[in-house]
């Protein structure tokens, strides 16, 4: 089975073609990526999308027809830069006739660390205290969610100031803490880099492995938008 799977969560725009059950020679936990691409946007995330879907499509020598399903990344992220990518993944499922899953963008950073954490035999582990997930909301905030040992979310996401986040009695100060590393002095811990991938998306959308049929694409804007409608002017009664 090909899907694509993109995320614009963050500032950088993640597009790839994985395969589900490649041959085993070729695959890893079952899948296999046959193109990715990670491209930083700016806020030039429908640009940089429009051009990333075409490429990683010719990049895996596939059609679009070919695609069996879509995975979208669903933030918490920017409210410009998040819907971009849920509306172009609803839209590209509703014409291919395919479903379009949704998944946490940081379950599929979580997911993806833990399964590397797994697979490297250098001793890398996943501590028993589980670890934390953070990534830039802008406006001098951050998105952060809590997982366990097993990759699993037992808490947010939530949108915070990171001084608001260190303040916190159960604050993972030496712990592992993964995600966007310019947060390291601001939340006065080491944050590990990672960010979302192709593969961890799919990874995270467990509903698409298990064969059940995809919930609504319900983006994680966590906060309203910065540009707000102009408010109705108010009647003036002449005297």
């Amino acid at each position: 089975m090909l899907v694509l799977a993109l995320d614009t969560a963050t500032p950088t725009v993640v597009v790839g073609v994985v395969d589900i059950d490649p041959p085993a020679e070729s695959g890893w936990y079952g899948l296999g990526a046959r193109a990715t691409r990670s491209v930083p946007s700016g806020n030039r995330h429908a640009e940089t999308l429009g051009a990333l879907i075409p490429a990683v499509l010719h990049e895996s020598g596939i059609r679009m027809a070919e695609l069996a399903a879509v995975v979208v990344g669903l933030g918490p992220g920017p409210f410009t830069g998040l819907r971009v990518g849920v509306m172009t993944a609803a839209a590209l499922a509703d014409a291919l006739g395919v479903p379009a899953y949704g998944v946490c963008t940081h379950d599929a950073i979580a997911t993806m660390h833990e399964a590397l954490a797994g697979s490297v035999p250098d001793g890398t582990t996943v501590p028993a205290e589980g670890f934390t997930v953070v990534t830039d909301a802008r406006r001098k905030e951050c998105y952060w969610a809590d997982y366990n040992s097993s990759g699993i979310r037992i808490s947010g996401p939530h949108v915070e100031r990171p001084a608001d986040v260190v303040a916190r009695p159960d604050w993972r100060r030496n712990g592992l803490v993964i995600g966007d590393s310019v947060f390291s002095e601001a939340l006065e811990t080491e944050v590990v880099p990672a960010g979302p991938d192709p593969m961890g998306l799919v990874l995270a959308a467990r509903g698409l492995t298990a064969g059940e049929r995809p919930g609504p694409l319900e983006p994680l804007y966590l906060r309203r938008p910065d540009a707000q409608p102009p408010s109705a002017r108010k009647l003036v009664t002449p005297r």
